[in-house]
């Protein structure tokens, strides 16, 4: 199955945000080229919370570009072989953790946001990872700073788009 198939799947069995997915499932119906970050209509981006339930806490990185403190993702690649696997892949990438495991039931939210030019607008399919116990960290590349919030601090550091990502994570853990 392609990349752009697994996209269309996971969209067409996500349950949450009719509209908004949707608006996902028509973007990529009049852009094959959708899922790639050439494509300055907008694209899908993969991303993922790392998250340590046992601990009550959450992983951010604080974004070189954009200075905020965001979950982890990013653009998808030719070698992966799906949205989950892309967002396993940047959370990985971008945390430093090794052994992150995908917290199962799929994306948690979806998230469309405009970002500056020369592209105009991602559509964020957003999972959660959980880390193993002791996780350590590294800073990558694309990031200026990787740190642990407890849940109640996300909303002091984070916009409303990691805050929402958050509530609906632990949501699913309680489920």
């Amino acid at each position: 199955m392609s990349l752009y198939d697994d996209a269309v799947l996971v969209l067409k069995e996500y349950e949450d945000q009719t509209e908004l997915r949707q608006a996902y499932l028509d973007h990529l119906a009049e852009h094959p080229d959708g899922l790639w970050k050439a494509c300055h209509a907008g694209h899908i981006t993969a991303s993922a919370l790392v998250i340590d339930p046992e601990a009550g806490r959450v992983l951010l990185t604080l974004h070189r570009k954009l200075r905020m403190w965001l979950q982890m993702g990013g653009h998808c690649e030719p070698g992966d072989s799906s949205l989950a696997a892309a967002a396993l892949r940047e959370a990985t990438e971008e945390s430093g953790v090794s052994g992150l495991s995908l917290l199962p039931g799929g994306p948690v939210r979806l998230d469309r946001h405009p970002i500056p030019p020369p592209c105009h607008c991602h559509f964020d399919v957003q999972y959660a990872v959980l880390a193993p116990p002791g996780a350590a960290h590294t800073v990558s590349d694309e990031s200026l700073d990787v740190r642990w919030f407890g849940y109640d601090e996300v909303a002091e550091v984070a916009d409303e788009s990691v805050v929402r990502l958050l509530e609906a994570t632990r949501a699913r853990l309680s489920a």
